[in-house]
């Protein structure tokens, strides 16, 4: 099963919405709870990050008999330095993003420890690309 979903960057009232979508889905196809939360957790903090650092994205989700594979692809920035934004607690939030309750540098670090797998690419001044999987068995 293959899903797609465009998210607005700045849009904060609809932030969550793929997440959400995707928990329904993953519920209607009776994944153990354990392996939705996982899911929903590491693709929330990456649809917020489109949200907070990008000007639009799209997400793919792609769910078969062994795993759930999820890109999210944005327009933006880009992050100048990978490895640092990995580290718990950096972040490059606006402090507008960071009054509203996001931007502490938990997103890429959450989303690695939810994941079996996770790559990141980053050009800057043209987008990332992060990629994860969450295997069913």
């Amino acid at each position: 099963m293959k899903l797609e979903y465009k998210v607005q960057g700045g849009d904060f009232v609809r932030a969550g919405q793929a997440s959400s979508q995707v928990k329904k889905v993953l519920k209607r196809l009776n994944v153990p709870p354990a392996i939705i939360k996982r899911v929903v957790v590491a693709l929330y903090e990456g649809e917020v990050n489109i949200v907070a650092h990008a000007f639009q994205g799209k997400i793919y989700v792609d769910i078969d008999a062994d795993k759930i594979k999820v890109v999210l692809d944005d327009i933006g920035p880009g992050i100048p330095d990978i490895d640092l934004a990995m580290k718990p607690g950096f972040s490059t939030a606006s402090n507008i993003v960071r009054e509203m309750g996001f931007g502490a540098g938990m997103g890429l670090p959450n989303i690695k420890e939810n994941t079996d797998k996770m790559k990141i690419s980053s050009v800057i001044d043209v987008g990332t690309r992060l990629e994860f999987e969450v295997n069913l068995k």
